[in-house]
């Protein structure tokens, strides 16, 4: 079985419908191009547009859930991506449900493991969860929106309650996931506990009835279980609508914290901005659709405009502005934006670490481990190597050179600056 045609409908649904849907209104067909931008699938479209078309003539606000693990204690640009979204259908005047699962994140999410994620505590949870809507606020109207934890309705089911859900769909269409399907295939374990995870997250869709939900395309599997779920239980079947995953600062991984390409959103203006200002000028192009808030008309003349010969690193800078404003302020845009230029041309910025270390003379590499700087002092002799690295404005190029006591400036790429006294 293939819970891919159970959401599709057939030509016969979509001729019955054609005949007997009224036409959509405009603000209707104005909401859905809106809801659709940047989006991967929007599943189904036009039962999606009927909600849309019933809510308008109701004046009842459509149910929209996305449910978020978790799993670190902050969020990122890509985890914006579905946030904007949200902030979207908020502004259209619907009920936005932002779900902490604090129960799922002890089964821990497989979703594109190829092997078992170990579970988090409670105590992990709890601290993670604590930031965590706090941070969606920076793009959410927390004012408008519902925030629910899903250990409210599961920890109630108990055994029995688990054992009574999980007879609500079988293994083979729990198997037919991607990931669970190479493993298993490849012998590699799968946890029972794993196997339970898209039906928790299915369950909350039936808890909330939710009408929408929200996910990257890796959660595609997961919110169609939520889906059938609720089919099974009587209630109106939510649509799907899947975002891209934002590829991170090497234009190749997905956005990720633990592959350390990414950029957090409470990260300092003046690091974002020259986050921002370091990604490809194709790439470029890809965090406009996802990110910024620009109507698509005015990104293709932004388009139009480099292909005439207009200087990319002037429309990065709009982009990169716009970021910084939406997460600080507009004087720290402008303010970033004078930073980074003074960077370029070879300048220090204003506000740097103070670091006081002893031990004169010291190793390079060691020494700019020390000052954090880097990981290790091996990545340090890389940089070395690469010519990555500055005291006082000058490359250094001597992976063996030892630094002798004294205040200076050490400079690791573009980015990372430390005020250091050595003694």
């Amino acid at each position: 079985m293939n819970l891919q045609p159970s959401v599709a409908p057939t030509s016969n649904d979509n001729q019955k419908s054609a005949a007997e849907v009224p036409p959509l209104s405009e603000g209707v067909r104005n909401a859905l191009d809106l809801i659709k931008r940047g989006v991967d699938e929007l599943l189904i479209e036009s039962e999606f547009a009927q909600k849309l078309a019933a809510s308008e003539i109701s004046g009842k606000p459509l149910r929209i859930k996305l449910g978020l693990d978790p799993t670190a204690p902050d969020l990122h640009l890509g985890h914006t991506v579905v946030l904007n979204k949200m902030r979207q259908l908020q502004d259209l005047g619907h009920t936005v449900i932002f779900l902490i699962g604090d129960f799922t994140s002890m089964i821990g999410d497989p979703s594109g493991r190829n092997i078992t994620r170990p579970p988090l505590t409670r105590e992990q949870i709890a601290e993670n969860a604590k930031t965590y809507f706090a941070q969606a606020s920076l793009v959410l109207d927390p004012q408008r929106t519902e925030i629910r934890y899903n250990s409210e309705w599961c920890d109630q089911l108990g055994a029995r309650g688990m054992i009574e859900l999980s007879a609500r769909y079988t293994v083979a269409r729990i198997l037919e996931r991607e990931d669970f399907s190479k493993r298993f295939k490849a012998g590699t374990p799968i946890s029972v506990h794993e196997l339970l995870y898209p039906l928790m997250q299915g369950y909350d869709s039936v808890a909330l009835k939710s009408d929408l939900e929200i996910g990257g395309t890796d959660q595609k599997f997961n919110l169609l279980v939520g889906r059938e779920l609720q089919k099974d239980y009587g209630q109106s079947q939510q649509c799907i609508l899947t975002m891209p995953l934002l590829e991170g600062l090497d234009g190749v991984e997905k956005m990720s914290k633990s592959k350390g390409n990414y950029i957090g959103i409470t990260e300092p203006g003046n690091t974002m901005f020259a986050k921002v200002m370091s990604i490809s000028d194709v790439m470029m192009w890809r965090y406009y659709e996802l990110l910024s808030f620009r109507p698509m008309a005015e990104i293709e003349k932004l388009k139009q405009e480099i292909a005439g010969g207009r200087n990319p690193r002037d429309i990065k800078v709009m982009l990169a502005q716009e970021i910084v404003e939406r997460f600080h302020t507009r004087q720290a845009a402008e303010d970033a934006l004078a930073d980074f230029d003074h960077r370029a041309r070879g300048g220090i910025p204003d506000e740097i670490p103070e670091v006081a270390l002893s031990g004169a003379p010291i190793g390079i590499g060691q020494l700019l481990k020390q000052a954090n700087l880097c990981a290790s002092s091996s990545e340090a002799l890389r940089m070395v190597e690469q010519g990555g690295v500055r005291i006082d404005g000058v490359t250094i190029s001597d992976k063996g050179l030892k630094v002798d006591a004294g205040s200076f400036v050490l400079q690791v790429g573009k980015r990372k600056f430390a005020r250091v006294t050595l003694s």
